[in-house]
C-alpha cells in the first residue's frame, strides 16, 4: 500500500479553456515587451525609428488579433483594435502617403480610432474586462489627445523641417503606454477565460 501512495498522479489534461486562456495571457505579455522595447527606442541611434514603431504595432496588432479570436465572447469586436493597429503600423513602416499625411496624423487617427472601438466594446463586456477596456480607450483617446495638444505646438516646427526625431521618439513613448494597456487588457481577459 506505501507504494502505491508514492506514485505520482498523473498530470491534470488541460482543457481548451485553460489553452486559450494561456495563448491569451502569453500574447498580453509579449505586447508589454514590445512597450518595453518600444520605450528604449529613443536611446538607439541610426535607426529608421519610424520603420521601428511600425513594424512593432504591426507585430502588436498581429497578436492583439490572435488573442482576440480566442476570445470565447466577442471575439470580432475584440479583434478590431488589432486589425486598425496593424494597418497603422503597415502605413507607418513603409509610409506611402509622406507628402501628404504627416506622421503624427496616422498615430493621432490610430489612437483615435482604437479609443472608439475600445470605448464601443465596453458595451459588449462585463465585470473586470469591461473596466480594462474601459482604461485601454480611454489611455488610447487621452494620448491621442496629448499629441494633438502638442502637435499644435509643433505645428511650425512641422511646416519648416518636417519629422524631427524628437516627434519620432515621443510616439515610440506613445506606442510603449498605448501597448501596456494594451498587454494589460489582454492578461484581465485571459484570467476571466480561466473561470
Amino acid at each position: 500500500m506505501a507504494d502505491l501512495a508514492a506514485v505520482p498522479a498523473p498530470p491534470a489534461k488541460v482543457t481548451a479553456e485553460e489553452r486559450r486562456a494561456q495563448l491569451i495571457a502569453g500574447g498580453g505579455a509579449v505586447i508589454i515587451l514590445i512597450s518595453a522595447a518600444a520605450a528604449l527606442l529613443p536611446l538607439g541611434n541610426g535607426l529608421d525609428r519610424a520603420a521601428v514603431i511600425g513594424t512593432m504595432l504591426v507585430a502588436g496588432g498581429l497578436i492583439e488579433m490572435i488573442a482576440g479570436g480566442l476570445r470565447s465572447r466577442n471575439r470580432g469586436v475584440a479583434m478590431l483594435p488589432g486589425a486598425l493597429t496593424i494597418v497603422a503600423g503597415a502605413l507607418l513602416a513603409v509610409h506611402p502617403l509622406h507628402r501628404f499625411v504627416p506622421m503624427v496624423w496616422l498615430v493621432i487617427a490610430w489612437l483615435g480610432a482604437r479609443g472608439v472601438v475600445l470605448g464601443a466594446a465596453t458595451t459588449q463586456t462585463r465585470g473586470s474586462v469591461r473596466i480594462w477596456t474601459m482604461l485601454a480607450a480611454a489611455t488610447d483617446l487621452t494620448l491621442g489627445a496629448i499629441l494633438l495638444l502638442g502637435l499644435s505646438s509643433s505645428t511650425l516646427t512641422l511646416t519648416l523641417f518636417g519629422i524631427t526625431s524628437e516627434i519620432i521618439r515621443s510616439f515610440a513613448w506613445v506606442v510603449a503606454l498605448s501597448f501596456v494597456a494594451t498587454g494589460m487588457l489582454l492578461m484581465e481577459v485571459a484570467a476571466c477565460e480561466r473561470t
